[in-house]
């Protein structure tokens, strides 16, 4: 028999410590681990951890065989592998049942089991007595099986097997918005079962989503059936939250040891070199001990002051578990990992040093890793006074398999045995390597002949959706339908994918079934479900961040591709049957071959068949599917084009003698709205502003009596005939042969009643009685003449009252004749909704849709996106409708609870899902935009955009709400970025001019153009601009002037509007500017850098912190440290119930100064007692009003909120005679601070 090589000498002797200390105890029956020989139980996580040296040690044995012996050990530690990871199936497996249900709920109750017996494979503990829900440890098993049979081991067997773990990656996909117990199975650091989101987790399962895609789970042997299937979306959502979440574990953890095993081996999930060494720096500066690292700060597990009569903490006793926290060196093993993966030679000596220092030997001289190091209960004093100064015991299990495992596996690396890439064949650790500049593929699609000759008209060739053909083309809603055929299995009752929305990346692939190529329209451009893509530009605009989007999250093979569809619904043709120029605009743009700095080709579809990602769609092949799945995929492939309902008719409509009579139920759409700017707030802008106006005067008086003024705006002419300012502020409809007639006349442009102005305000007199019960206006409605009303009504605003009250009084379904037509009122309701939306008005737009109770589509996955990065969302108005949402929600509920918070306003229902959508992409492409907010307010922020059109435009609080609501979505988008990024804006508004004499067929004319149009007065319309750098960099935002249509022949030709805006008074702009500051601040709920952990310090030198009655007790200090998000919940809980914005502003200021005392005193100072802290600012107030000498009459008159003087909300915060400084005199006078005879404070920060 030949000598052994010294190689193999080495190896005989890895696979005895193997044998003595992890594979004696696996059981022969099921292959599992139990967690030690008294205790049964076998934790899936630890399995996986402790198998995967098997599993290396097999790899080794297969690389350097020497003998026969040596393939034969190889194979027989691979069967050792496959026999416990195909336990592990089998357990998960008896619970089909749970899998399928959690797949739909993500409830705790519902999920898989965190542990097995190892001697049958059952469950051992209850539902509800354990903390089951463990993502990490899934996808922990999941990774490892896909490295496993990556590496040509053979785990799964059937295709039953196949379709369980394509719906084990359904399990995971949601990961980053579902709370879970996390590694540590504790979820709040208490231990009172509250699970959380943790980073750990989400990038575990990140990790897993990336290593399984497209592979086949039978190896070399397998088929297309055998492969597993992830959309891409699901994987770069998990990125996005790991990435913002960094180096943060938890609410209750600001770090946790195990993050390590997210920015390394074994998940590799961070393609961030900066948030990989920053989590990994702030790791070893928190955690790091001489025996190990702690699991996070504050951890009581097995310390000598935990109490074990019991497992969760009180939270007053979490700090006393600071600084004695166990140390874990197996986390020493993690690091000797992390730098052989990354060739850090000094790093890998430390800790292999390290490890070797705190191991055991038992008798036999075989090294074992303990579970943990404590400090025993005498020494606990000495290490509070001096941490990692006293000498620690080791208890718990002996070895610990976990640890154990990852020691082996580290010592096969560093004696070369293994290259750390043979220990991750689909390459993980890769994933931070640069990667080349994407080029996104785009193509235009024409609805049919005509656009596409339109487009021609101006040298832009396009494609119809019939020219592509044999390629196909379907919207993203096809797609989810395909894709819930995936994993689809009746014996194990597997229903498939649940039929979520289909994201970007998804769509921006093809697909192949059998010898067909199907491609997909993004979600964004399907109007079929929400008004959004209705609006030109937001489509455009939402277009150019997806590209955008593409260009940084693109990981697949190929280049993404882009559809973008032009159609005569989405009215992408102007009134002059032209596209509009912000269309040919962004064509150009694509022309050039960039767009938002991102490399684009712009092409045919066929062009680009070659060069983009496909994907094999071999699911759809199963047999098992059946005649049913068959049919529905045929009548996917071979359904004909969707007929578009036409708005209008294209037919003439006579004139009938139009009633100018007002409707009984006048104005109730305008009274349903609940938008409120504060009357307070209203009269402060007048008297900041010497250009107001009386209560009675309306926006229209008002700019009316400036134009008197000389104020005018030239548009160019054509022939005489003033063009209007902006193409999408004319849009009409390309008309067609054999419209389907409808029940509403349209003849009429519609836009208000022709006496009265849509700037104007409703009558206060008429009173909310649809919602109030049977007053005595409403029982005198007669029903028969408002439906004889609504026959011969052809303006928008009327049909709208009336439909408005007939639904609500008599329901959808009632039926009522409508020109000889039957007709229930709910498609009415919808008639009237295509109809706003084909005339751009918004605000009729967003109440029926929320009559409609129409859902955004991606509503929960925008709420989800903000909550996942550590943000509360609330809805309504506070403080009786506000509703708080914490927690990632169905759709169904989410839409249920804006609905409710809103009340009978379902225009501001609507706008509420719109500003979650736009508050949702703006927190995915400029973060930084929400730096220092926990809670995003919707209902304030809608408060504060009406605040801001009101003191821009002028105009009373009512007009001000029929302004915003009557915004595009475009313009609502930008309006609210300037909000938040604090840019200051421009107002303009424009008017559709539709002179008197221009009827027929001139240029500005379509078939719909007749005298009967010259009744009704033009529309006011508002958009939003960036204000210009330079010299109105100091200004705020002013309203830019355009003449009304009907006032511009009284106005001289010659007057330069540009010379009249100086006539301005720029000082009224500069009065109000800090006020106004405060309440968008408080409003926005910002707060100052670092501002949470301040407040922590100043918490912990006296008893509390009182504001407006609210406490803030010392004990939160003992619960939790200065960087745990729950401390700045708190906090933020707090301040949120001071209603005015500037007011809880003030509050903000006030605690900034008691932070800045306690930096400053150098531990010297302590307060025995509670701080009143809205005393503080009322103390300041009294001060700054007795330096300024102001009049009681005028300090009456000049009361703002909780009676604060509105000059000193309009102070500036620095300077001498700034609020700090008001703040700090009046923080002497109440505590015992050391101050002169002037009152004045001698510290560094006055």
């Amino acid at each position: 028999m030949r000598n052994r090589s010294n190689s193999g000498v080495r190896l005989d002797y890895y696979q005895r410590l193997l044998n003595k200390t992890i594979l004696k105890f696996q059981n022969p029956v099921t292959g599992l681990l139990p967690s030690s020989e008294e205790n049964s139980h076998a934790w899936v996580r630890d399995n996986v951890y402790a198998i995967l040296s098997v599993w290396a040690l097999a790899l080794a044995y297969r690389k350097t065989a020497d003998l026969d012996e040596d393939r034969a050990k190889a194979y027989e530690l691979e069967q050792s592998v496959v026999k416990l990871m195909r336990g592990l199936l089998r357990c998960m497996m008896s619970q089909v049942e749970k899998l399928e249900k959690f797949k739909h709920t993500q409830h705790v109750n519902d999920c898989l089991h965190a542990k097995y017996c190892s001697k049958t494979g059952k469950t051992v503990v209850g539902d509800q007595a354990w903390g089951h829900l463990q993502i990490d440890a899934t996808s922990l098993f999941i990774l490892s099986l896909a490295q496993m049979t990556a590496s040509g081991l053979q785990i799964i067997f059937t295709l039953d097997e196949v379709s369980f773990v394509q719906n084990l990656i359904f399990y995971i996909e949601t990961a980053y918005r579902t709370p879970d117990y996390g590694i540590w199975e504790r979820g709040d650091k208490t231990n009172h079962g509250l699970p959380e989101l943790n980073s750990s987790s989400i990038g575990m399962a990140k990790a897993a989503l990336e290593a399984i895609n497209e592979l086949d789970l039978f190896g070399a042997r397998g088929g297309p059936l055998s492969v597993v299937h992830v959309l891409p979306d699901e994987a770069q959502q998990c990125q996005a939250i790991l990435l913002s979440m960094l180096p943060r574990e938890s609410n209750s953890k600001e770090i946790d040891a195990a993050l390590l095993t997210v920015i390394s081996f074994p998940a590799f999930a961070v393609d961030d070199l900066e948030k990989v060494e920053e989590t990994r720096e702030t790791i070893v500066s928190k955690l790091e001990g001489k025996y190990g690292f702690c699991r996070f700060l504050r951890d009581g597990y097995k310390t000598a002051r935990e109490d074990p009569n019991r497992l969760h903490y009180e939270p007053w006793e979490l700090q006393v578990f600071e600084r004695i926290e166990c140390q874990w060196p197996m986390f020493f093993a993690f690091f000797v990992l992390d730098g052989l993966f990354n060739g850090k030679e000094e790093q890998v000596k430390k800790y292999s040093e390290k490890l070797e220092s705190v191991m055991l030997k038992t008798d036999e001289g075989i090294n074992m890793i303990p579970e943990l190091y404590t400090v025993q209960k005498e020494k606990v004093e000495q290490e509070y006074r001096n941490p990692n100064s006293q000498k620690r015991d080791p208890i718990g299990k002996l070895p610990h398999r976990w640890g154990q495992s990852l020691y082996i596996m580290s010592k096969l690396v560093q004696e070369g045995f293994l290259s750390p890439g043979e220990l991750d064949p689909l390459n993980r650790r890769l994933v931070s390597e640069p990667k080349p500049d994407i080029v996104v593929q785009v193509v235009i699609l024409a609805e049919d002949d005509y656009i596409q000759g339109k487009l021609l008209e101006h040298d832009i060739k396009v494609q119809t959706m019939e020219e592509v053909r044999p390629l196909q083309v379907f919207p993203a809603r096809v797609l989810t339908q395909i894709y819930s055929l995936l994993g689809k299995n009746k014996k194990l009752g597997l229903t498939g994918r649940p039929k979520n929305e289909i994201g970007l990346l998804a769509t921006s692939k093809l697909y192949t079934f059998h010898d067909q190529i199907l491609a997909f329209i993004p979600q964004m451009a399907d109007e079929h479900q929400f008004y959004l893509p209705k609006d030109t530009h937001l489509k455009l605009d939402m277009f150019a961040n997806d590209v955008g989007s593409l260009s940084s999250y693109w990981s697949s093979l190929g280049r993404p591709l882009l559809i973008f569809p032009v159609s005569s619904n989405l009215n992408s043709l102007d009134v002059g049957h032209n596209p509009p120029g912000a269309l040919i605009g962004t064509i150009r743009k694509l022309q050039s071959g960039y767009i938002a700095g991102t490399r684009v080709h712009l092409g045919n579809l066929a062009d680009f068949v070659t060069t983009s990602c496909i994907t094999k769609l071999s699911f759809l092949r199963d047999p098992s599917h059946g005649e049913e799945v068959k049919n529905m995929i045929g009548d996917i492939f071979n359904r004909a084009p969707e007929a578009r309902p036409r708005l209008l008719s294209s037919t003439r409509i006579k004139m009938r003698p139009r009633s100018h009579s007002k409707s009984s139920v006048h104005g109730i759409v305008r009274r349903s709205r609940s938008i409120q700017v504060d009357p307070a707030q209203a009269k402060d802008w007048f008297n900041y502003s010497e250009e107001g106006y009386s209560e009675d005067e309306t926006l229209q008086e008002s700019l009316s009596r400036k134009f008197e003024r000389g104020v005018t705006v030239d548009h160019e002419q054509e022939n005489g005939v003033p063009i209007p300012p902006r193409s999408q502020d004319v849009e009409f409809p390309i008309q067609r042969p054999s419209s389907p007639s409808l029940h509403l006349k349209g003849s009429l442009h519609p836009l208000t009643y022709s006496h009265q102005s849509p700037c104007s305000s409703s009558s206060p007199q008429l009173f909310h009685f649809f919602h109030q019960g049977a007053t005595k206006q409403e029982n005198a409605i007669n029903v028969n003449e408002l439906v004889e009303q609504l026959n011969n009504s052809e303006v928008l605003h009327e049909q709208a009252d009336i439909i408005h009250y007939l639904y609500l009084h008599k329901g959808p379904d009632w039926e009522i004749t409508i020109d000889g037509k039957k007709c229930c009122i709910k498609e009415l309701l919808v008639e009237l909704y295509e109809k706003a939306g084909h005339w751009k008005h918004w605000g009729l737009v967003r109440h029926t849709a929320g009559l409609l109770k129409k859902r955004v589509e991606e509503l929960a996955l925008a709420a989800t996106d903000l909550l996942v990065r550590q943000k509360q969302l609330s809805v309504g108005l506070p403080p009786d409708r506000e509703r708080v949402i914490m927690r990632p929600l169905p759709p169904d509920d989410l839409a249920r609870i804006i609905f409710d918070a809103c009340g009978e306003d379902l225009s501001t229902a609507s706008l509420t899902q719109e500003l979650l959508i736009y508050l949702a992409m703006f927190i995915r492409t400029e973060p930084k935009l929400f730096n220092e907010m926990l809670r995003l307010r919707v209902g304030l922020i809608i408060q504060v955009m009406a605040s801001e059109l009101a003191r821009t435009l002028k105009c009373s609080g009512d007009e001000a709400s029929d302004h915003l609501l009557n915004l595009s979505p475009f313009e609502m988008k930008t309006l609210l970025h300037h909000i938040l990024s604090g840019k200051e804006f421009i107002i303009s508004t424009g008017t559709l001019i539709r002179p008197s004499h221009e009827v027929g067929r001139s240029k500005w004319s379509t078939d719909l153009d007749s005298d009967e149009h010259t009744n009704v007065e033009d529309e006011c319309r508002l958009s939003v601009s960036t204000k210009k750098v330079g010299e109105e960099a100091t200004e705020f935002a002013k309203l830019s002037r355009k003449p009304h249509a009907k006032m511009q022949k009284s106005i001289p030709r010659h007057i330069d509007p540009t010379d009249l805006e100086k006539e301005d008074d720029q000082e009224s702009d500069r009065q109000g500017q800090w006020l106004r500051r405060r309440r968008l601040d408080g409003a926005l709920n910002r707060v100052p850098v670092g501002f949470y952990p301040r407040v922590w310090k100043v918490l912990k030198m006296c008893h509390g912190l009182v504001i407006e009655g609210q406490h803030l007790p010392h004990s939160l200090t003992r619960e939790m440290t200065p960087g745990e998000f729950k401390f700045a919940l708190h906090v933020e809980m707090v301040l949120n119930k001071i209603p005015q914005p500037e007011y809880r502003q003030l509050m903000v200021e006030a605690l900034m100064v008691l932070t800045l005392m306690t930096e400053n005193d150098n531990n010297k100072l302590s307060f025995p007692t509670l701080i009143h802290v809205d005393k503080i600012v009322q103390a300041a107030n009294a001060i700054y009003l007795k330096d300024q000498e102001i009049p009681s009459d005028v300090v009456e008159h000049a009361k703002g909120a909780a009676g604060i003087c509105l000059h000193f909300y309009d102070t500036a915060p620095s300077g001498r005679f700034g609020t700090m400084s008001y703040l700090c005199r009046a923080l002497a006078t109440i505590l015992p601070i050391p101050v002169d005879k002037d009152a004045n404070v001698d510290c560094a920060i006055s």
